[in-house]
């Protein structure tokens, strides 16, 4: 089949292997021998089906998104959006709908505050018999949202007694139940089963003298047992310790089960992997597994950045500066440390495992929004922003640009999670998550396969069974590859570009490992590549080109491949490390939203310090080698 038959051909289940490859990498030889363990309770019954969704979206029933009044969406109009309905975007006045539906969706209001700045502007008579509640709808009606943010976040505008009044029946759980049955009711008004999945969820947002802790927390269950618990909030809490052991509690008393996804470690200041628990005890191998247990993924990019890596820390990796934000969450620059970053993280919880027997940091991977807006916006063509404040190209760029602590110029357009699921329902997305069969995307939707193995053949990479033979033979993404009497792994790669974006660049793989001295090191590998280009001495590749022209914010598919595929084997494995494995792959150069608006506006993009142009790319969740 032609690649521009195949092009059109192309489906999220990847019912391709037909399609002609595009592989520059040294194959892999048939190697009889050990058969990588494989949990066969994961073992699909035929094909998994690829899952697109968003773990990570904010309505005005979050404090923050509301401190610009009403301009964000209610939590009906996000999931309406996200379904494929046109809404109305409630800035602007004007009608906004997502270019593809998703297939599920967490709406991860923040805990802390949860709809009390909604339920205070619609005048909610169970609030007002609270004179503490009568007092902020006072601040909202004379000094607007911004100022009834600062009230619920912090209680600055309050007089001692006004805080006490706050604390005690604000913070209450009759108040907090009200808040989270709406947040219930409106997951189950939008669940369709094998059409959308609401996930039930919400964001705990601790954050230590401002250095970013927040987790994303989703459950298996529906509305009949989510009303059985409460969300956690911050305030009530001095450490992720706390959010595990709510987890413990609650799994025990209403039988829900929860995921939890560590997000924006690019603004912890090396506080989200740092190797001590909240007293400053170095991990043991019974809070490595309590952390593990409850944290399967993390979010490896969204508005606020990339966390992968830093080039401070990767200076190897010529992608490594893509979307960098390293500082705290009030916009303050920081150092780049090695607990703020995903790659940084893996490597260290394979010295942790080394050490105590427990790996803590062995995370899937998945891209997410955090949009607050209440629209997961995934398009730099059309990206609707983070926050209400700069959603307008003149509120971006320019003299009358807004002077927020997160401005959209500097931000791309959202992260997906790309999830191989049995079936779109609650729990099937959920065990999807736990056994980390999942990826993360800066945006489109390209498809990514991986199996590791020991039995691939060169021919493995085209087979029309591509997956149903991985599963037989090796482990998916987020797997745990038993050793080989010796043999190296084998890797064997699938990416689709997305049928409605840009053609891809390379498959990188990115391996990470612990030598005999107990020292970490990473490596980047190029393994599959379109076009004609051939690897340098040193490893590396020349690069793809740029189509993009900077007067007009186009580009053409004339360069790229919309498929690559290949079988690599590791030439320099040492069956006595430990190591991790996983996919990076780029698509080619294409225009970021800022240029766009600059263009649109008439301001010369040369004049703006940001490159104009973008790699996009998906991420996918490691697989480990444990000897």
């Amino acid at each position: 089949m032609k690649k521009s038959a195949c092009l059109l051909a192309a489906t999220a289940m990847f019912a391709l292997g037909a399609c002609d490859s595009v592989t520059n990498a040294p194959a892999a030889n048939t190697q009889d021998g050990t058969i990588a363990a494989v949990d066969q309770r994961a073992m699909p019954q035929g094909d998994r089906v690829l899952l697109w969704g968003d773990t990570h979206v904010h309505s005005i029933n979050s404090v923050d998104a509301f401190s610009s009044g009403t301009a964000n969406a209610d939590i009906d109009s996000a999931y309406r959006f996200a379904r494929g309905m046109p809404v109305i975007f409630p800035r602007t006045g004007q009608h906004v709908q997502i270019d593809r539906p998703l297939d599920f969706l967490v709406m991860a209001d923040h805990a802390v505050g949860l709809g009390l700045s909604t339920r205070i502007a619609a005048n909610d008579p169970a609030l007002l018999e609270f004179p503490i509640a009568r007092r902020m709808r006072e601040m909202f009606l004379n000094q607007g949202g911004r100022a009834l943010t600062t009230a619920i976040m912090g209680g600055s505008n309050f007089t001692s007694e006004e805080l006490e009044a706050f604390n005690r029946d604000m913070r209450s759980d009759e108040v907090m139940a009200a808040s989270w049955q709406g947040q219930i009711d409106a997951a189950e008004r939008h669940n369709r089963p094998g059409e959308f999945t609401a996930l039930i969820g919400w964001e705990w947002t601790f954050a230590p003298n401002l250095r970013n802790m927040h987790r994303v927390v989703f459950t298996n269950v529906g509305g009949d047992v989510a009303n059985q618990f409460l969300p956690l909030a911050n305030y009530q809490t001095d450490g992720p310790e706390d959010l595990y052991n709510y987890f413990e509690q609650t799994r025990a008393r209403t039988g829900a089960d929860f995921v939890a996804i560590p997000h924006n470690s690019n603004l912890s200041e090396g506080r989200m992997f740092e190797l001590t628990d909240k007293n400053g005890n170095p991990f043991d191998a019974a809070y490595a597994e309590l952390r593990a247990a409850w944290e399967p993924v993390v979010e490896i990019t969204q508005y606020k950045g990339s966390s992968e890596t830093h080039p401070s820390l990767s200076p190897n990796d010529e992608f490594a500066r893509f979307e960098l934000r390293n500082m705290l969450l009030t916009g303050v620059p920081t150092e780049a440390l090695g607990g703020s970053y995903v790659r940084s993280a893996l490597l260290r919880g394979l010295a942790e495992e080394a050490r105590i027997g427990v790996n803590p940091f062995q995370y899937g991977i998945v891209g997410a929004s955090d949009s607050h807006t209440g629209f997961s916006s995934q398009l730099e063509n059309n990206f609707l922003g983070k926050l209400g404040e700069d959603y307008l190209p003149a509120d971006r760029l320019g003299p009358d640009a807004v002077n927020i602590i997160f401005p959209a110029a500097q931000m791309s357009a959202a992260g997906l999670a790309g999830v191989w699921a049995d079936r779109n329902d609650r729990q099937s997305i959920f065990d999807a998550f736990r056994r980390k069969e999942v990826y993360g995307t800066s945006g489109p939707r390209m498809s990514v396969r991986l199996f590791a193995g020991y039995g691939f053949a060169a021919a493995d990479a085209d087979r029309r069974d591509f997956a149903d033979h991985g599963y037989r033979i090796g482990v998916p993404m987020g797997g745990t590859l038993a050793p080989g009497n010796g043999r190296a792994p084998q890797l064997a790669i699938r990416a689709v570009m997305d049928p409605e974006a840009a053609h891809l660049d390379r498959v990188q793989v990115v391996k990470g490992w612990i030598d005999s001295r107990g020292e970490v090191h990473e490596k980047i590998f190029n393994v599959a590549w379109s076009g004609n280009r051939a690897l340098r001495s040193d490893g590396s590749l020349p690069a793809v080109g740029n189509t993009v022209d900077l007067r007009t914010a186009r580009y053409t598919n004339s360069i790229g491949a919309p498929e690559l595929t290949t079988v690599w084997t590791d030439p320099e494995f040492n069956p006595r490390h430990r190591a991790f494995y996983y996919v990076r792959v780029l698509e080619i150069p294409t225009p970021r939203h800022h240029l766009f608006d600059a263009l649109a506006l008439g301001i010369d993009p040369a004049t703006i310090d940001i490159t104009p142009t973008i790699q996009e790319r998906a991420w996918s969740s490691p697989v480990w080698y444990t000897p």
